[in-house]
């Protein structure tokens, strides 16, 4: 079944894509998709630890992945009701994908938390969400998770349940296995994820059953992965492209996820190789460095058949490289958190220019629009507005945040994406610019609020600005504009990227530092990003690299640290 070649020649008249609704929606709960698989395909391979010690990798085939899942859930009903939040602290490993079924069946809300996260940017999280259980790995790449928990505790009043995944065993063998499940739909809540925009203040986007069931599952089908495929997972589980798109979107296909640690390319062409691999996300550095590896030429990667990408520009050349070099098939897909995922994607027969240069068209059962940015009208073909989408697609809301949802979610239902765009008369969308200043490096998003607050409370910072810049290896990279409280006396740059790191997951720090004794403004005193992001393209200032030997990529081989 490929439904997205049932509009891919249609023609529009505006800026407008009706819903195409050839394709049914799946109105069931993520439990329910797995009870359906473990039915159909039962002895099917489903997860694969996807380790580098090939000899210590654990499966589970769908019947066995779907037993568990009931012992978690049966485990989480001793401690916790229908409901209640709770949050997974961890990098990608298998308990992470069962506690997300797990919970689906105990009808719970798993709150997603990035394992980089440091002590403030965890005890956000867990108390706006009041999360009152946290799943977390004691220790993660030389850090010690128990320790910054620890000193997260005093302020968190609502968390009273804390397993550490070490004990993960005694915690499922906890449950009481005649415990009754209980009914869940799928317009339940299932998960939180956190996300950002204009307020600066991470929000958490509510995301339901029906939503992250069908949106998976539909760029599942329309990117090309076939039924019992296989994806080799190396985008993150706390991000909807891991948790979201690779483990439901498999699921979906009835096909084995193959969950990779982390992003190391000797690890995944390894692991295309030896579980033979069909499909995979991945964003351009990824791309990037697995063609460039040694291992490649050794690597026997025939089963690869496609490869998605996104979450930042991705070249043309870099497309044409990957299809003769890979010899498989490409799509480019653009979404976001609250829309669970992603609401176009490219075709594999499109050119190499509409590969690069636009985002593709709408999914099935979604509702897009290019709107003026002032009066909310719908615009002529080819006119620059925001773009929003309506349909089964959009979150729930913003957790505890009404003013935050209602600033995004139309009471028609239109959700606005903050992003700025063009369609043209096929219904091709190409991103103009972002109504939000968001950074994305190396494919994962950054959010210049938070860390212009963390810099601006420094004793020897009077104000910061956050930009990005571009950069041939991540795509963009995180710039700091800083303006001392004495010109005579700033601070170092190495002294304040220490401050950052003190305080915030590596990803987020700033690389590049410039100073200035003031910056542009509009009349009314708005500080003029812009002109400061062409001022250090141009050259007219000159940033100072800063960045630590322990913390970069040559070291760990990982993104999204």
């Amino acid at each position: 079944m490929n439904y997205g070649n049932l509009s891919h020649s249609a023609q529009v008249t505006e800026s407008y894509w009706p819903a195409d609704r050839s394709e049914p929606l799946l109105d069931v709960t993520l439990g329910q998709l797995l009870r359906q698989a473990a039915l159909e395909v039962p002895d099917r391979i489903a997860l694969v630890e996807g380790c580098p010690d090939a000899s210590s990798r654990r499966r589970w085939t769908y019947a066995q992945l779907l037993l568990e899942a009931e012992r978690v859930a049966s485990a989480l009903l001793t401690r916790f009701q229908p409901g209640e939040r709770i949050a997974i602290w961890a990098p990608n490993i298998p308990e992470w994908e069962l506690l997300q079924l797990g919970a689906s069946l105990a009808g719970m809300v798993l709150v997603t938390v990035n394992p980089a996260f440091k002590v403030h940017e965890l005890t956000y999280v867990l108390r706006q969400s009041r999360a009152l259980g946290l799943f977390y790995l004691e220790e993660y790449r030389g850090t010690n998770m128990t320790a910054i928990l620890a000193q997260a505790r005093a302020d968190l009043p609502d968390l009273r349940e804390v397993v550490g995944l070490a004990g993960w065993q005694e915690f499922v063998a906890s449950g009481n296995p005649s415990v009754q499940l209980p009914d869940v739909r799928p317009d339940d809540p299932v998960q939180i994820q956190y996300t950002s925009g204009t307020t600066g203040l991470p929000k958490g986007a509510i995301l339901h059953h029906r939503g992250i069931v069908n949106a998976s599952r539909f760029m599942a089908e329309g990117t090309g992965l076939e039924r019992g495929g296989v994806w080799v997972n190396a985008m993150p589980m706390f991000h909807i492209g891991g948790c979201g798109l690779a483990a439901v979107g498999t699921l979906a296909q009835h096909g084995k996820h193959v969950l990779v640690p982390g992003f190391d390319a000797a690890l995944v062409l390894e692991l295309i190789e030896s579980e033979q691999g069909t499909f995979m996300l991945a964003v351009p550095t990824m791309l990037t460095m697995l063609l460039d590896h040694p291992d490649r030429a050794r690597r026997t990667l025939s089963t690869l058949r496609t490869v998605i990408s996104g979450a930042s520009i991705v070249p043309a050349a870099l497309v044409r490289r990957v299809q003769k070099e890979l010899d498989c098939q490409f799509s480019i897909v653009f979404g976001q958190t609250e829309l669970h995922g992603i609401i176009t994607h490219t075709h594999h027969d499109d050119t190499p220019e509409d590969q690069s240069e636009t985002i593709g068209q709408p999914m099935a059962q979604g509702e897009v629009k290019i709107v003026d940015i002032d009066t909310n009208q719908v615009l002529p073909i080819g006119e620059q507005g925001e773009i929003c989408t309506r349909g089964y697609q959009t979150m729930l809301g913003y957790f505890d945040m009404p003013e935050a949802t209602a600033a995004t979610l139309e009471p028609e239902g239109w959700l606005h994406t903050g992003d700025l765009g063009t369609m043209d008369e096929r219904g091709y969308l190409r991103i103009t610019g972002r109504l939000k200043d968001m950074i994305i490096r190396g494919g994962e998003n950054i959010y210049p609020r938070e860390v212009e607050a963390l810099l601006s409370g420094h004793p020897r910072v009077a104000n910061a600005v956050i930009i990005g810049v571009p950069d041939e290896k991540w795509g963009e990279q995180v710039a700091a504009v800083i303006q001392p409280v004495s010109p005579e006396k700033p601070p170092s740059s190495a002294e304040l990227h220490d401050y950052c790191r003190a305080h915030l997951a590596a990803y987020k720090t700033p690389k590049l530092w410039c100073f200035v004794d003031q910056f542009p403004t509009t009349a009314t005193g708005k500080i003029q990003k812009f002109v400061l992001r062409e001022r250090v393209e141009k050259g007219e200032l000159v940033p100072i690299r800063v960045e630590r030997a322990t913390e970069g990529f040559d070291r760990s081989r990982h993104l999204f640290q």
